[in-house]
């Protein structure tokens, strides 16, 4: 039987995931290319040899989406996996229609083809969007989990932005792991959080050596879904974030609306800045798909050094990137900090930007006057360091989790934004969680 030749569009997360737990040495498939979007500098590579297996000697070619349907017709395509998420049900099917149009099947695929089994119990927080609040709910379960006295892991999604190779497992105990492994302003955002909670990090590439080694080391895995995507392996406990800032979405965007389905709780997550018609119709849609889910309501409240500070300031609002650009955000936490502090006004960046800075705002131009701190590579980061330092400002107003002053030198000082999960009335995550493993 000829192999069926198969491209994956990905951008460097499922992708590559899906690869390596059913195309990997599977011989009724020939995986011809990936093609990459959503992340810079991820195209013009290869998938190594090292991590594709006997049947991909030479590695894998990976080329931007844009030549998606040029390779197509190029080399006699005959089936084509979706594996990005965080993206509309529309625009995956305008995808599909050109690679219909283009002679190919199009393919989405599920749980039951990708994800792998723990020997250990596997708590799971995901959501419906980037930006829900989801790493601030993943913090707040860890610390009741090792309040009852499990040792816990948290395995982060895909980021496997450098050398894939020396990215296959990564395990991070303290600052000099991410320092080690020349970690992204993206990679520091999720992982420095749970090292300050004494929480071990795992991530890379090949998502089953990752389980494997982690399981050996703790009693407790807790998967740390990033872009809205659903977990790589099968929870004992699902935990989906919804956002009412965003009413709506969770019926509208992939895989986010399979989250919905899959949840066993949802956390309804900013309901003291959001619109209460907004809540109440986020909590109507996700009981009306998953009635059996468990509901709860959070807040996420801010937390600034000296407030004072910030009020009759020009300020500079920096915030979580992917947030701002895939998704789909015009404002986040730093934004809301500048108006309850009374800042005199927030300056738009945009006319300070350089280099991939300008790109960005390019590409994602609803972001508004409000700096992502992208920081995807080292060129990217001293883009993101001159912009901020062309700024006019009086002061920095930063809300990524992180002290970007450890890796940006700024020319102005700066109050960071923090934020953490406070659930409002009952049941709370601790009730659900001792429920499930007490």
């Amino acid at each position: 039987m000829t192999p069926i030749k198969t491209i994956i569009m990905g951008a460097a997360g499922r992708d590559f995931h899906n690869f390596n737990v059913f195309f990997r040495d599977n011989k009724d498939y020939e995986v011809v290319a990936f093609t990459a979007t959503q992340i810079p500098n991820i195209e013009g590579r290869k998938y190594p040899a090292e991590l594709s297996g006997s049947l991909y000697p030479e590695g894998i070619p990976i080329y931007p989406e844009s030549d998606l349907e040029e390779l197509i017709q190029k080399h006699a395509i005959e089936q084509v996996i979706f594996a990005y998420s965080d993206v509309s049900h529309e625009y995956i099917m305008h995808k599909a229609s050109l690679v219909l149009a283009a002679g190919a099947d199009f393919r989405l695929m599920g749980v039951g083809s990708t994800q792998l089994k723990s020997s250990k119990p596997v708590v799971s927080v995901c959501a419906v969007r980037t930006g829900s609040g989801k790493s601030q709910t993943t913090r707040r379960v860890s610390l009741v989990l090792r309040k009852m006295g499990f040792k816990v892991a948290a395995i982060r999604h895909p980021m496997p932005y450098g050398d894939l190779v020396k990215q296959k497992v990564q395990r991070f105990a303290d600052y000099n792991d991410l320092d080690e492994h020349q970690c992204t302003i993206e990679e520091r955002e999720e992982y420095e959080p749970h090292l300050d909670n004494g929480v071990i990090v795992y991530a890379g590439v090949d998502y089953e050596a990752i389980l494997r080694q982690a399981e050996k080391e703790v009693d407790i895995i807790l998967w740390d879904g990033g872009n809205n995507d659903f977990p790589f392996y099968k929870p004992d406990l699902n935990i989906v974030v919804v956002d009412p800032h965003r009413a709506g979405h969770e019926t509208r965007y992939h895989p986010g609306e399979t989250n919905v389905r899959l949840a066993d709780v949802f956390v309804i997550n900013k309901v003291d800045t959001a619109v209460p018609e907004n809540v109440i119709a986020v909590r109507s849609a996700i009981t009306d798909i998953n009635p059996n889910a468990i509901v709860i309501e959070a807040a996420s409240p801010l937390f600034v050094d000296q407030p004072s500070s910030i009020r009759g300031k020009r300020v500079l609002v920096i915030e979580d990137g992917p947030t701002l650009t895939h998704g789909d955000m015009v404002y986040g936490a730093g934004w809301v900090a500048a108006r309850r502090f009374a800042a005199a006004e927030i300056i738009d960046p945009r006319p300070y930007a350089v280099g991939s800075i300008i790109a960005t705002y390019k590409k994602y131009p609803g972001t508004g006057n409000i700096l992502p701190a992208m920081g995807y590579g080292e060129e990217m980061i001293r883009d993101l360091e001159a912009t901020i330092n062309n700024s006019p400002v009086d002061l920095v107003i930063s809300a990524t989790p992180i002290d970007l002053t450890r890796i940006i030198k700024m020319n102005k000082p700066v109050q960071r934004v923090r934020y953490e999960l406070q659930e409002i009335g009952q049941p709370t995550l601790e009730e659900i969680l001792h429920a499930k493993f007490g």
